[in-house]
């Protein structure tokens, strides 16, 4: 089975069925076993009617006990054995499906790593959850195949060939009955492909809807947009509802046939059998053994038509997984080299200008403006920005990445100790730890917490209140102590005392390093060496804030009305630093109307 460190090979992505191919071809040993095992499991079960027509021809009807004790004990043997066989081939099976699974997953959370922030616009987190979720384990499911599969298969024609010794009628009826079965079934299976794509599809933009609801319930109660949302969610449900009952309808039909028509054919082969015992064709041996193979071939033939339908099912959750594999990261065609040191930031489309070492704000009526910008500065998505007079889609973006952080107010925060939440990939001092949680007001929310730094924190913050993630987020960004620095609304959920408290820290902790803030607070523009005014995307006015305030109108206004909507929601429940608070405020909501879009940079 594949190792957690194991690279887990490259993929066949040219469709479904070529992707669960090679992972058949990954392990070809154990496939290869399996096969075996699976096979030589069922042709032991065809062989007991067998030893069972020669007990009762050369032992019981002659009356002789000694043979017919040693045929017993011979059917007897070769039961323990069978028995043996089962164990060892559900264990290989085990392994077959638990390595395609974890193969999967690996490929799966590997290709989201390298996708990066390429992944959340171009593939929903529903999507990305059901292909976790439910894709992975149905997939590894249909990988069965390989090993009872083949053994039906293999065991369907040994009793064919054991009953053309016995009549060829017979051989003929149960040669042509498994194809014809196939044939009533095979069109149903087809239909459930159709109706199980259309399913997961459905289920991948409730599952969406759920992650945008958890994520953003608070946001929706605060702009009274729940009840529109939950409108939203149960058409959905409904529409996902309905279309399981059709998932359900036909795979009821699908599995009724498997179990009935094999038994179907039984009764067939048994009353043809048993006229042939009666005309005196075949001895009751015969007869009896007749009944056996029939009877061990239900069960190949039902999973005949079970395999059908898991590898249907299998095909559609692989064509999901593959869909996946196929995006590709944004592309990178950097060979420039970036500046030696500190070097001035441009983006032409708006006229921003950085210069090294500086603390800018970014003032803007429209948030998305000022987010546009510092996706061009960070080099999220199209850009024509330069560093240095180089463009930034010239210098590998590895080195961008490394020197420019991009730090979004609604970054995803992961499961953990909140020490290594922060920390990310790093290993910090202690110091250092300390000097940013300072930085960013964050010593109450480590009080807070039952066991500082080493408490565990739920996914994405859940167990803390708005402002105590926002602080969380500002933390791992100056912890990581980036050489360029581009925040996006970092106070946007604080009270006006401790998002003062952080806008002088965070100009002290950045002090020779260049900052850019996204802000409309003037609480933290004072604290800027310049601010850059947009209207339309465009930097219509730039110097320090209070100039601003008394020469630019629009500015004035802007900032006033910031003002005014803080002094608002001063006396409301906002963040108090307690693990639980609710952090449901007016300073909460101006910035993180997002919060159900669960950005991911």
């Amino acid at each position: 089975m594949i190792d957690a460190y194991e690279d887990p090979g490259t993929p066949d992505t040219r469709g479904g069925w070529h992707y669960l191919w090679w992972l058949v071809l990954r392990q070809p040993l154990r496939s290869l076993a399996g096969a075996l095992l699976g096979s030589v499991w069922l042709v032991l079960m065809a062989g007991q009617p067998y030893l069972m027509a020669r007990a009762v021809d050369d032992g019981l009807v002659p009356g002789r006990m000694g043979v017919l004790a040693g045929w017993t004990a011979t059917m007897f043997v070769v039961g323990v054995v069978t028995a043996w066989v089962s164990i060892l081939r559900h264990r290989t099976m085990t392994r077959v499906r638990m390595d395609a699974n974890f193969r999967t997953v690996k490929l799966v959370v590997a290709h989201a790593a390298r996708l990066g922030a390429a992944l959340s616009r171009r593939a929903g987190a529903g999507e990305v959850v059901t292909i976790g979720v439910g894709d992975v384990a149905t997939l590894a499911q249909a990988l069965t195949v390989v090993g009872p599969g083949v053994g039906s298969i293999a065991v369907y024609l040994v009793v064919a060939g054991l009953l053309l010794d016995i009549s060829a009628p017979l051989a003929a009826v149960v040669l042509l009955g498994v194809p014809v079965i196939g044939l009533l079934t095979g069109p149903l299976t087809l239909r459930l492909q159709g109706a199980e794509s259309e399913y997961r599809e459905r289920q991948g933009v409730l599952a969406a809807r759920i992650g945008d609801l958890a994520g953003g319930l608070r946001v929706l109660n605060g702009l009274g947009g729940k009840g529109l949302f939950a409108d939203a969610f149960r058409g959905d449900s409904q529409r996902l509802r309905a279309q399981g009952y059709r998932v359900g309808a036909v795979a009821s039909w699908v599995q009724a046939l498997g179990v009935g028509l094999p038994t179907l054919f039984l009764a067939v082969v048994t009353w043809l059998a048993a006229r042939l015992a009666a005309r005196g064709d075949i001895s009751v041996g015969e007869l009896v053994s007749v009944y056996g193979y029939v009877a061990v071939l239900i069960g190949p033939v039902a999973f005949v038509v079970q395999m059908v339908y898991e590898l249907n099912r299998g095909v559609v959750a692989a064509r999901r997984v593959v869909g996946l594999l196929r995006l590709e990261p944004e592309p990178d065609e950097g060979t420039l080299a970036a500046p030696d040191g500190p070097a001035e930031l441009s983006d032409p489309a708006s006229g921003v200008r950085v210069a090294p070492g500086r603390l800018v704000a970014l003032a803007a009526a429209r948030p998305a403006e000022a987010a546009a910008v510092v996706d061009r500065l960070g080099r999220y998505g199209a850009t024509e920005a330069t560093w240095g007079g180089v463009r930034l889609d010239a210098v590998p973006l590895a080195e961008v990445r490394a020197r420019i952080l991009v730090a979004d107010n609604e970054a995803d925060l992961f499961a953990g100790p909140l020490r290594e939440v922060v920390a990310a990939d790093r290993t910090p001092g202690g110091a250092a730890l300390r000097r940013a949680v300072h930085a960013a007001a964050a010593e109450d929310v480590v009080r807070g917490l039952p066991d500082g730094l080493d408490s565990v924190v739920a996914g994405q913050g859940r167990s803390l209140s708005g402002g105590q993630r926002q602080r969380i987020r500002l933390v791992r960004a100056l912890l990581a102590d980036p050489e360029v620095l581009l925040a996006v609304e970092p106070t946007s959920a604080l009270d006006a005392h401790t998002e003062a408290t952080v806008a002088e820290r965070l100009r002290a902790a950045r002090q020779g390093r260049t900052t850019v803030v996204v802000s409309t607070s003037p609480l933290v523009l004072d604290h800027a060496d310049t601010v850059l005014f947009l209207v339309d995307g465009k930097v219509t006015a730039s110097g320090p804030h209070r100039r601003l305030l008394a020469r630019d109108a629009g500015y004035r206004a802007l900032v006033a009305r910031d003002a005014e909507d803080a002094a608002a929601g001063t006396g409301d429940a906002r963040d108090t630093g307690s693990a639980g608070a609710a952090g449901d405020t007016d300073a909460e909501n101006r910035g993180s109307a997002a919060d159900a879009e669960g950005a991911v940079r």
